[in-house]
C-alpha cells in the first residue's frame, strides 16, 4: 500500500482509507468488525474514518485496535457537532463534549483528524464551535482540525485557515470539488480525503435505484456515457486528482477492500482521466456535491 503526505499536517495516510460507516450497523457483529480492521491494518491501511452517527462503529473500532495492539499504526477520523445527551447540537459544549465522548469510545488518548460533520456555513461562523475545536488542538485530544462536507462549507473551510484536512465527495460521478476546492485546498496545504470515492458503485445497477444517493450517481453515469466503468477504474479517478491524500472505502467485505487497495497499485491513464473530466463538465447541470 502506497501512502501520500496528508497536505501540511505532518501525517501520512494509506491511499486506500477505510470509510468506516459501515462497521456500526446491525448487519454485522463486533466479531466481524475487529476481523474487518485487523484485516485492513494487515493490507496496509493506516487511515480509519468513523463518526459518532455511524452506530456502534467508534466502538467497535477501539476494541478492535485494543485487540491488535495496534493503534499507534492507525490516523484515527472521526466528526463532531451533534449527538450529545443534554448539550445543544452545533455548540462548543456539544464540540468539546463530543471530542471527550469519542475519546471513550475509541479508547484513545487523542484523535488525529476530527472533523465538523457537514454542517452549514452559519455554524462555521460561530466562534464558540471553532475556539472549542482550536482548545481541544492545544490541549493534545485533536491532532488536526478537519471539515467534512461539500458546496459553500467547504469554500469557506477551505479559505478560513481553521483547518488542517478537508473531505469532501470526490468520484467519477461528483467532481465538483475538482474544479476549484482541491486545488485551492492544496495550494493552502490542506489534506483532502475523498468520500464516495466508489460513487457509491452505481454502475451496478441495472435500473434507477431506490436509495436516493446511488439514484443520483446512477442517473449521472448514464449521461456520462463513459467506458468499462467499474471499481479500479473507479479508485484510480479519484487517486489521479492531484491534492488528493487518500479514498475512502466504505465497506464490510475485506475481499472488497483487498481489492481496492490492488486496484491502488496501479494508474489509470491519462486520456482516461481527461475523458472522464469532459465527460463531467458536458453533462454538469448543477452537479453538486454530495452531501
Amino acid at each position: 500500500m502506497k501512502t501520500r503526505a496528508l497536505g501540511a499536517t505532518g501525517l501520512t495516510v494509506s491511499e486506500i482509507g477505510l470509510g468506516a460507516g459501515p462497521l456500526g450497523g446491525s448487519e454485522i457483529d463486533d466479531a466481524h468488525a475487529e476481523r474487518l480492521v485487523a484485516g485492513a491494518l494487515d493490507l496496509g491501511v493506516t487511515l480509519i474514518d468513523t463518526a459518532p452517527s455511524y452506530g456502534r462503529s467508534e466502538l467497535r473500532i477501539g476494541a478492535a485496535l485494543r485487540a491488535t495492539r495496534r493503534r499507534e499504526h492507525v490516523v484515527l477520523s472521526t466528526k463532531l457537532g451533534y449527538g450529545v445527551p443534554g448539550v445543544p447540537d452545533w455548540t462548543g459544549p456539544c464540540i468539546t463534549g463530543g471530542i471527550d465522548a469519542a475519546l471513550e469510545r475509541l479508547g484513545t488518548d487523542r484523535i488525529d483528524i476530527a472533523h465538523l460533520h457537514s454542517c452549514p456555513i452559519e455554524v462555521l461562523h460561530r466562534d464558540d464551535v471553532l475556539a472549542a475545536l482550536d482548545a481541544a488542538v492545544h490541549a493534545g485530544k485533536v491532532r488536526v482540525a478537519a471539515y467534512s462536507g461539500d458546496g459553500e462549507p467547504l469554500q469557506w473551510a477551505i479559505g478560513s485557515g481553521r483547518f488542517g484536512v478537508v473531505q469532501c465527495s470526490i468520484n467519477l460521478a461528483d467532481q465538483r470539488a475538482l474544479d476549484e476546492s482541491v486545488p485551492r485546498a492544496a495550494e493552502r496545504g490542506i489534506g483532502v480525503l475523498a468520500k464516495r470515492a466508489l460513487a457509491n458503485a452505481a454502475w451496478r445497477d441495472t435500473s434507477r435505484p431506490e436509495r436516493s444517493d446511488r439514484a443520483v450517481y446512477w442517473e449521472r453515469l448514464r449521461a456520462m456515457e463513459l467506458p468499462a466503468v467499474g471499481a479500479d477504474h473507479a479508485i484510480r479517478f479519484v487517486l489521479a486528482q492531484p491534492g488528493v491524500s487518500s479514498a475512502l472505502m466504505g465497506t464490510t467485505d475485506l475481499a472488497n477492500l483487498t481489492a481496492a487497495v490492488t486496484a491502488a497499485s496501479g494508474a489509470l491513464d491519462s486520456a482516461a482521466v481527461e475523458l472522464a473530466r469532459a465527460a463531467f463538465r458536458r453533462c454538469d447541470q448543477g452537479w453538486d456535491g454530495m452531501i
